[in-house]
Order: C-alpha cells, then structure tokens, then sequence
C-alpha cells in the first residue's frame, strides 16, 4: 500500500509493575471476550469475583522480575521495532505501535496515522492465527475503524506462520546454540483450549473432528493454531537441518483447568530432566517480542524447575524483537503490500 501509514498491533503490558496498573491491564484482557468465551455475566463474576482479588498481586512480582528501566520489555521491544523499521524505510512511512489491551491503544495509534493517511496498513505481530491474538486484534481494529475512521482504507496483513523470510528469520535466532551442547530444542508456543480450534474452523466439520486433522489438507488450516504451529515447527527445523529426534512441540501459559493444547511445556522440560537430558533449548515462536511469557515464565520459572529436576541449563533464544534480520522482514512486507 503505497502512501500508506502502518501501524503494528501486539496485544500489550501494564503501564507499570504497580498491582493497581496490573490489575487495570488484566480486566481489559480477561474480558475480551474472545480470551475467555463465556457468556458476559459468567465472565464478569469469575474474573471480578475470583481473579482479580488475587492474581494482580502475583502477576505484578513476576513483571517486577523482568521490568526495565526503560520500562515493559513488550513495549520497548515494540518501540525499538518501530523505530528500526522507520530507519530501513527511511522515513517514508509514517509507523506506529499500538497494543490490544492497556495505555497504548489502537484508537490512539489509528488517531496518528490518520491524520496524514488515507490508507493504513496493519500488522499484527503474531505468526499464528488465534482468536485470543490474531483475531481480538483485528476485529477490535475494524471495530474502532468502523466507528471514528469511516474514510479509511485498511489491510490487514495475514498470519505468517509458514512465511519464508519469517522462518528464516527465527531460524537464525537458534542457529547460536547449535554450536552448543544442545540435548533437545523445545518449541514452546503459547497454549489456547481446545475448544477455540473448532470455534475458529470456518468449515465446522474438521479440527479435532478427523484423525490427524492438522496433517489432513483443508481450508480449516488457514485458522487453524495449532495446524500452524506445527508448520512452523517443521519448516524451522528443516531450515536449521535438524532431524525429528532433536526436537519437539509444547504450549505454555495454560490459564484455566480446561481442556488446552498439549503436551504442556512445564511437564516435558521436567520429564526432560528425569530422562537425563542436561541441556536444553527452548523457542518461543509465538512472540515476536520478548515478553513476561518468555522471559519470566520461561526464561525464569521454568528454568529454576529444570534445574530443580536435575537439569542443567535452560537456553532461551531470544525473541525476533527488533534484529536486523526481523526488520528487514517487515520491510520487505511493507513494500510489497
């Protein structure tokens, strides 16, 4: 889209690390509706009645761990992004961030843009297609369009899941390790219930309804999670020249006692320890920028558990955040939207 503004749409942080900003930022979260899809009252008193009373006050120690001076991890990471890539495009673009949930709005973002933009182009930051990521993003950006920007022309750019130069990418964030001794690579993306994959299979008759459904060709992968995930998995190791046995596929972040993906990242980097595998990688494709999910849950919790379990180190691979490699990605996208 050529004259175009763009505008880049992760899903957000609390302002601070203070409980009463955590708070604020998880009942805007947890109410959306497509994270937790239950009807209006139901989720109102599960979320006001049994969650925020207690889990702001632990969620804002575990940012506290990962908080910097400059502040969110996801925001900076964000704002470096944004700033790289205006530099790559040399200013021709007008480029700005916003998030899904907290301070840093689509409305504000999409505000920007239009007043010197007839056509914006947005891209969310997730390489997999999820109703709690993907598509929360998308439709609050129509929504908001909709209603105070009538006149303008939007595209949305679409999962990039089994996009080459994205696989390249991620593929030369885990390359390092490799000369590591390395005992097994996890590629641990972020955990949806199951019963999203069917709400988001635009054919209703294919997710967890066939035998091997994610191997079986259908339109239903185009929405699919958990088809892409695996996609991704394998188009990342044939890139590194990896076989079967080096790696495999887990989901964090379970939030409920529902039924989620799996098998669950916590249970297999412990099983991974029990089975005497010292040293071991993990992958977080699902974030395109380092967060509390990688670098807290992951990138601390988790490793004091394999250690804990008779491992011996947990690498992370950072996140595609803004390297070189990244922003040349989305420059490429840019240009040929």
């Amino acid at each position: 889209m050529k004259n175009s503004g763009i505008l880049l749409v992760n899903l957000g942080s609390p302002d601070t690390c203070k409980t009463s900003d955590v708070r604020r930022y998880l009942a805007e979260f947890l109410m959306d509706k497509r994270v937790i899809d239950i009807p209006f009252l139901f989720r109102f008193i599960i979320i006001y009645f049994f969650i925020l009373p207690f889990r702001p006050r632990k969620s804002a120690k575990a940012y506290k761990q990962i908080w910097t001076q400059e502040g969110s991890p996801l925001i900076v990471n964000s704002l470096y992004a944004a700033e790289s890539l205006r530099k790559a495009l040399k200013n021709k673009y007008s480029i700005e961030i916003s998030m899904r949930y907290g301070s840093l709005s689509i409305v504000k973002g999409l505000n920007k843009l239009a007043k010197e933009n007839k056509k914006i182009y947005i891209i969310p930051m997730f390489p997999h297609y999820a109703m709690s990521s993907y598509e929360t993003c998308v439709e609050k950006v129509k929504s908001i369009a909709s209603r105070y920007f009538k006149n303008i022309e939007l595209k949305f750019h679409p999962p990039f899941y089994n996009d080459k130069d994205y696989i390249n990418s991620l593929a030369l964030t885990i390359k390092p390790f490799l000369k590591k001794k390395i005992d097994h690579i996890f590629f641990s993306y972020h955990g949806i219930p199951l019963r999203h994959l069917k709400k988001t299979d635009k054919t209703k008759n294919h997710c967890l309804q066939t035998e091997n459904c994610c191997k079986k060709k259908s339109n239903a992968h185009l929405t699919c999670y958990k088809h892409q995930t695996i996609e991704t998995t394998n188009l990342t190791a044939k890139e590194l020249k990896i076989s079967n046995s080096q790696y495999s596929i887990c989901y964090q972040s379970r939030f409920s006692k529902d039924s989620w993906l799996s098998p669950f990242t916590e249970t297999e980097i412990i099983k991974a320890a029990r089975e005497n595998k010292k040293n071991i990688l993990l992958v977080c494709p699902s974030f395109t920028a380092d967060c509390l999910e990688t670098l807290e849950e992951i990138g601390i919790r988790a490793k004091e558990n394999f250690i804990k379990a008779g491992g011996k180190n947990l690498y992370l691979a950072s996140s595609l955040n803004y390297n070189k490699d990244w922003i040349s990605v989305l420059k490429k996208w840019i240009e040929n939207s």
